[in-house]
């Protein structure tokens, strides 16, 4: 049987017994980065880059039409 074709449990089978301290410890690292939320400030530095002087509604109109063309 190929490595490929085997499952993970039958590939940890096959280590020693330090390598699958190994294995263990890596997984156990990604596990704990998967459950860590990705924390970023918000950003807000596109505030005031739009200068021009269309209501809300025409900007909702505008849109309208943006996505029907």
């Amino acid at each position: 049987m190929s490595t490929s074709a085997k499952s993970l449990e039958e590939l940890v089978r096959q280590l020693s017994p330090q390598l699958k301290v190994e294995v263990q410890t890596f997984v156990e690292s990604l596990l704990s980065k998967s459950n860590q939320p990705i924390r970023r400030k918000l950003r807000q530095d596109w505030a005031g880059m739009l200068k021009t002087d269309y209501t809300s509604i025409e900007l909702q109109h505008l849109a309208v039409e943006w996505r029907n063309s």
